[in-house]
């Protein structure tokens, strides 16, 4: 394979990794802290913690793991809170365990979560208190038998911690009554591991790291299967593309991003471990008068978001008013970043914002532009490090430079294919190690990768993947449904939004009535913004709806 896009790197950024650098996360972390032990590693709601505190908490987390007797090497163990302090000594814990990490969003219905709870056969939940009302609901007929629990403060000074989780629960009211037997506190779970001893584990570069779950064309949420290897190259071809820019220790790292999100999961996560850098946790990105108020002073080298986040923060009348004078860099990924939110976001930080463009099952990324870029050119960028893409045909032929096909990658970041999915990964990977993307686009002379279209029938809204049939099944088991098919529409806000089209069997349903169905089934994300009621859908010979027809109509 010609690999024309090596010419384009910029300077310092290798053309190839050692996936085999690190045996697994475990020892790459591991380092990480032995390097970096003074520095600081991550501040959440004021308070920071070093890597050496990240490495004693982990251990201790770890350590408690261990002591269950419910969990045995390579179990799943799922993960349930936003980001928080707590959220990498968990993670860190469950792989410095020897189990395997699952990422659940916290805003899941109890119908989201139960099947994710099933399908991975979870053996143990860590869940912020303000949704265990949810898991509550969830955990009928699960594996879970153990459930830590963990409180917004956990992390704080002994006077703030108190005082926080009071307000959270008694003041703000944000913790919905809940019941689950015979639960662990997680600062108790912290406390009995720092007495037990963490026994080595053997961890193999082909072993799980973590189970992520993504959907598809069929709405159900598949489980990408991400090894060590799989992980451990995605940081380290991050980590090469990103270290030109950013020097490690001394750089502050703003992560709005929810860090159960594969994105913001090993590019603010495990990348800036890596590269010693401090770790700004924003809890709640919507919160934007309060998120510009955390980042204000703080004179942060690096930031990640999505378009609509960047689009948000820039709306805001105080932004403008930020210390951007160490800013290095910023990355949208998860959704198309438009032009002129560069363009402003230039304007105002003197960067502009660098795409970079992956998905969850190569764990995630494939391609980014150079940090070091001074203009926006509209691409998602030239391929990482030791990674191949190329354009394919239908019939999986190779496509001259610039012609338009499915956008394929292969390199050691691709996952090894879908929880107990055989048929999915067959239909998904194909060749040698190759794996087919779902998007449509094209490869210029220099090797930069265009987004042309989707192949899917996806939605993102703010990032996040909506995949159609999902939200249709979901309509579909109203008693008033008849028939229900959903798109995807344009909007300023989210880039896109689930406008739904709906054939009824109760004459008498609302919009609002079906709304209000969907809110109670559906994270909040993918409830449709728009509702049409028609007489009948349009369909194909053979019934299948034709979506292109409501698209274009």
């Amino acid at each position: 394979m010609n690999k024309r896009w090596l010419e384009a790197y910029p300077p310092g950024v290798p053309s190839e990794i050692d996936p085999d650098q690190y045996q697994s996360l475990v020892e790459l972390l591991e380092a990480s802290f032995e390097r970096n032990s003074a520095h600081p590693a991550f501040a959440n709601f004021g308070a920071v913690v070093t890597f050496a505190d990240v490495e004693r908490q982990s251990r201790d987390f770890a350590a408690f793991l261990q002591s269950l007797s419910s969990l045995q090497h390579g179990d799943r163990v799922a993960v349930m809170m936003p980001n928080l302090l707590q959220y990498p000594i968990a993670v860190f814990g469950i792989l410095r365990a020897g189990l395997v990490v699952v990422n659940v969003n916290p805003l899941y219905t109890a119908r989201e979560l139960k099947h994710q709870l099933h399908d991975s056969g979870a053996k143990a939940l860590i869940v912020l208190e303000n949704f265990a009302s949810t898991a509550a609901k969830a955990l009928d007929g699960a594996q879970v038998e153990t459930v830590i629990v963990t409180r917004l403060g956990d992390h704080l000074p002994p006077l703030k911690r108190v005082l926080t989780n009071f307000v959270v629960k008694f003041i703000k009211r944000m913790v919905p009554n809940w019941r689950i037997d015979g639960t662990v506190d997680y600062r108790d779970a912290l406390e009995a591991g720092r007495s037990a001893s963490r026994e080595p584990v053997t961890i193999r570069s082909s072993d799980m790291a973590f189970l992520q779950y993504t959907g598809g064309t069929t709405g159900v949420a598949k489980g990408a299967v991400l090894t060590h290897r799989n992980m451990v190259s995605n940081v380290l071809q991050s980590a090469a593309w990103t270290r030109p820019v950013i020097d490690g220790p001394g750089d502050l790292i703003v992560t709005p991003l929810p860090l159960y999100h594969i994105f913001s999961l090993t590019v603010n996560l495990f990348n800036f471990v890596e590269l010693g850098a401090k770790n700004l946790l924003i809890t709640n990105p919507r919160d934007i008068r309060g998120f510009v108020k955390e980042i204000k002073n703080s004179r942060f080298s690096f930031i990640t978001g999505v378009n609509t986040l960047f689009v948000a923060l820039l709306q805001h009348r105080e932004f403008a008013q930020v210390d951007f004078s160490r800013l290095k860099g910023a990355m949208g990924g998860g959704m198309a970043v438009q032009r002129a939110v560069s363009d402003d976001w230039e304007a105002v930080t003197g960067m502009p914002i660098i795409q970079g463009y992956g998905l969850t099952e190569a764990s995630p990324v494939i391609c980014g532009n150079p940090l070091t870029a001074t203009e926006f050119n509209g691409s998602v960028g030239l391929p990482f490090p030791s990674t191949e893409v190329a354009i394919f045909d239908e019939n999986a032929n190779e496509l001259a430079c610039n012609e338009i096909g499915e956008i394929c990658v292969r390199g050691p970041q691709v996952m090894q294919g879908y929880w107990q999915r055989p048929e999915d990964t067959g239909k998904t990977m194909f060749g040698d190690g190759w794996l087919r993307t779902g998007d449509v686009g094209r490869m210029d002379e220099q090797g930069f990768v265009y987004i042309e279209d989707r192949l899917k029938d996806l939605i993102i809204v703010s990032g996040f993947n909506v995949y159609p049939s999902e939200i249709e099944d979901v309509a579909v088991s109203h008693p008033g449904v008849l028939e229900a098919a959903a798109i995807g529409v344009p909007d300023e806000r989210t880039g896109e939004a689930v406008k739904l089209f709906v054939v009824r069997k109760d004459p008498s349903l609302t919009a609002e009535q079906l709304e209000r169905f969907c809110r109670e089934n559906l994270t909040a994300y993918k409830i449709p913004d728009h509702i049409e009621f028609r007489d009948e859908l349009p369909k194909s010979n053979v019934g299948k709806v034709l979506k292109r027809e409501l698209r274009d109509g």
